[in-house]
């Protein structure tokens, strides 16, 4: 076992830390797969005398695993393990104290613009809302009690990304925190690009098969690693052990899952965006996307969520109901291709005034491309639209 943690160091690849870290055979019994720690609590030697675990929802060897595992994804050092994605940014957002301005992307997943909106407000958090791809509007929006930058790139679900490098040099001792979720840690790693904090919805491409809940949160920073732990374990939502075996499980997979997610998008995003039933097509990968130069020189690849105009909500319902092999759900990221209709969907929360200014129409659906055969793919679209 010596030689195999003296080996985890040089892991180079992303599919090999993937794969390896956090997930060395286990050194009791030689398993391959990091052991399933189902259990509440741990038998003590004596008061006060344990070997670092004393109840679970503090100490999970599986769980920790899964953190490390992610970390190293995601260039960080710590990683910290929740029950959901919003679990995950509820626990962030309690870094923050009454009285604290938050900065937040004006195009965002409505469940976050819920929580931040209807919830945390009345604990006396100040939010305001801005357009991250301007660097000018940012450095304009910056408060004195500004202590957090909030963000997503690609956005949910107009693909907007924001300028993290350039974000991240306007943000003074504010922390940068950027949900990763569409992109998953393969294409893009925030903390590499000057952010402080990242985080996912590991239900979506970290999990990719559609049948797990969770969240997860990454930093490279000690000071907030050590705040993050010790809410981790005041608040509680912590995953139970057997999501976080799926998620070790899952993102063995996550280099080859994503390369194909990737192909059959860019496919599909051509197709679409010279198909005369579709009026726009939002998708960082398109050359007439208004920001393919950035995400060329901050991603690794484009991802393979992709937003269609339509025109309509009756055009979007017929739609809906006429795939086949796309299914109409909420969720993403997940190996089977699914079709969600924003307004009704995941953004019912912000206000429709707002929707309207951002392109979220009533004639705007989002595709989740799975890792299906192409053509099974693109006939679906097709006859979906005829």
């Amino acid at each position: 076992m010596s030689n195999q943690a003296s080996n985890q160091a040089h892991y180079k690849g992303f599919a090999t830390t993937a794969i390896h870290k956090g997930q060395e055979p286990d050194p009791l019994t030689g398993a391959v797969t990091v052991p399933l720690y189902q259990t509440s609590t741990y038998a003590q030697e004596g008061i006060g005398q344990h070997k670092g675990f004393e109840y679970a929802r503090t100490h999970n060897l599986t769980r920790s695993k899964w953190e490390e595992n992610l970390a190293a994804l995601e260039q960080g050092t710590h990683g910290f393990a929740f029950a959901s994605g919003l679990a995950a940014i509820d626990t962030v957002m309690k870094l923050l104290s009454a009285g604290d301005h938050v900065l937040a992307a004006e195009d965002m997943y409505g469940g976050t613009f819920r929580l931040f909106d209807k919830i945390l407000r009345r604990f006396g958090v100040e939010f305001s809302y801005v357009d991250m791809t301007n660097l000018d509007a940012v450095k304009a929006a910056i408060k004195p009690n500004t202590k957090m930058l909030y963000t997503e790139t690609p956005t949910n679900p107009m693909m907007m990304l924001t300028d993290l490098r350039g974000v991240a040099a306007l943000k003074g001792a504010a922390m940068l925190v950027v949900d990763n979720t569409f992109a998953s840690p393969y294409f893009q790693q925030p903390l590499t690009l000057g952010a402080d904090i990242v985080l996912h919805s590991a239900t979506k491409y970290l999990g990719g098969h559609s049948d797990l809940v969770s969240g997860i949160v990454a930093t490279n920073r000690a000071d907030i690693a050590e705040q993050l732990k010790f809410l981790q374990n005041a608040a509680g939502a912590v995953p139970g052990p057997f999501e976080c075996w799926l998620c070790l499980r899952s993102v063995k997979t996550l280099a080859v899952r994503m390369k194909q997610h990737e192909e059959n998008a860019i496919k599909i995003a051509e197709f679409c965006a010279a198909h005369k039933g579709i009026q726009k097509v939002y998708y960082p990968g398109l050359k007439s996307h208004p920001q393919y130069e950035l995400a060329t020189k901050q991603m690794r690849g484009f991802g393979a969520m992709i937003s269609i105009e339509l025109g309509s909500l009756e055009k979007a319902k017929q739609f809906a109901q006429k795939v086949r092999v796309f299914t109409l759900a909420e969720s993403l990221g997940g190996v089977e291709s699914l079709v969600c209709h924003p307004v009704s969907m995941t953004h019912g929360s912000v206000p429709k005034e707002t929707r309207d200014r951002l392109g979220v129409t009533d004639g705007l659906v989002r595709l989740s491309v799975g890792i299906e055969d192409i053509e099974d793919l693109l006939q679906d679209i097709e006859q979906a639209l005829s």
